[in-house]
């Protein structure tokens, strides 16, 4: 538990920042989700709202358990975590054609969304009890990236099949950059790249009909401008057309006239965007860069190996999923299904990103350990 004097170190920049970015996506969210509110009934807010709460109970309560107790229970909860993964694939919910959630007493939850962090936890468990130094045996060095890939292989498989390719694409620069902290050399990474993309076009006929679609609208939008394209033209005229100020919250007409898809999920950054303009973008994207400079600089400060991995993982976790979801909004990356954190509307994303900081600021606060 917390004393007095560790309860004092705690990153109060990170919390801040972090209470400011969760504030913000609750308006964001108000707005991108008020006509589908009118139109389905369906309360978006008041059930982030009811997320909120337990997502900050449950960050509070990793910030004040020793960070090592969790790295102990990592095995396990990874384990179990990919029992509900399988689970999903055998019981789980079907929405839009895929199968992600699973419903328990009432409660719909996304196991892929917790796997990142329980992966996460059991890399670092594993490489942070192995030295990578130069002076290592190689073959073991090789042995230890081969089963640090197998760990985060596994949900990446299982995610892919609910079908799940935003999801499952995560696990990758997680797993790249947990390994480059621990001490392998970039061009061993360069190897890893090059590896994979010598197998992407065996994966290509492995994905679903949509899922090709999405990533050849991604070289040419106007390929299907009313289909697979849609949405990203829309979400490209919908941040243009803020400019500089914004058009002004719930003011946005892309929004507010439902012309853009998927603006409470997806999307919301170009929500953001159009009713934000580029000075209120350009303010929440500095909010995100200072998250991850406080992580990274716990993460720089901590002795403690696991620690430091386990930071890093998590940061790039959140990173990941920031620019790829704004590379979507502007056209610049595929659309791949990935929620912006702290705004997106989704429980067990919000659980996720919450968690997140709390276990950094667990980290933060120990940093000598």
């Amino acid at each position: 538990m917390l004393t007095r004097r560790e309860l004092r170190r705690v990153d109060r920049p990170l919390l801040i920042v972090t209470l400011l970015l969760l504030g913000i996506g609750l308006l964001a969210l108000y707005s991108a989700s008020l006509q589908k509110t009118q139109a389905t009934g369906i309360q978006f807010l008041m059930r982030q709202l009811t997320w909120a709460p337990l997502g900050l109970l449950l960050a509070g309560l990793l910030l004040v358990v020793e960070y090592h107790r969790w790295l102990e229970w990592a095995y396990l909860l990874y384990g179990v975590n990919m029992l509900l993964l399988l689970m999903v694939l055998e019981m789980g919910v079907v929405r839009g054609g895929a199968q992600r959630w699973l419903t328990f007493a009432g409660l719909t939850v996304q196991p892929s969304e917790f796997a990142k962090v329980t992966t996460v936890l059991a890399l670092a468990r594993y490489l942070g009890s192995r030295s990578a130094t130069p002076w290592g045996r190689a073959d073991s060095q090789w042995k230890a990236i081969g089963v640090s890939a197998l760990l985060a292989l596994i949900p990446m498989v299982l995610i892919l099949k609910e079908p799940n390719l935003g999801t499952a694409s995560v696990f990758l620069p997680i797993l790249l950059a947990m390994l480059l902290v621990w001490g392998i050399r970039p061009r061993v990474i360069g190897l890893m790249l090059a590896a994979g993309a010598l197998l992407a076009p065996f994966a290509w006929g492995r994905l679903a009909d949509y899922q090709r679609s999405r990533l050849l609208v991604f070289l040419n939008p106007s390929l299907d401008p009313l289909g697979a394209g849609y949405t990203v033209v829309q979400s490209k005229i919908a941040i243009g057309s803020g400019r500089l100020w914004g058009k002004g919250w719930l003011a946005g007409t892309q929004n507010q006239l439902n012309f853009l898809p998927e603006r409470h999920t997806d999307f919301i950054f170009s929500v953001v965007g159009e009713e934000w303009g580029f000075l209120g973008t350009t303010f929440c994207l500095a909010l995100f860069g200072l998250l991850f400079y406080r992580g990274i600089l716990i993460a720089t400060q901590t002795r403690d190996p696991f620690g430091r991995l386990l930071v890093v993982g998590l940061v790039a976790m959140l990173a990941t999923h920031l620019v790829v979801n704004t590379g979507m909004t502007l056209g610049l990356m595929p659309v791949v299904g990935l929620p912006l954190p702290f705004f997106s509307y989704g429980g067990s994303w919000l659980l996720t990103s919450l968690t997140t900081v709390g276990i950094i600021l667990s980290i933060g606060i120990r940093n000598g350990v």
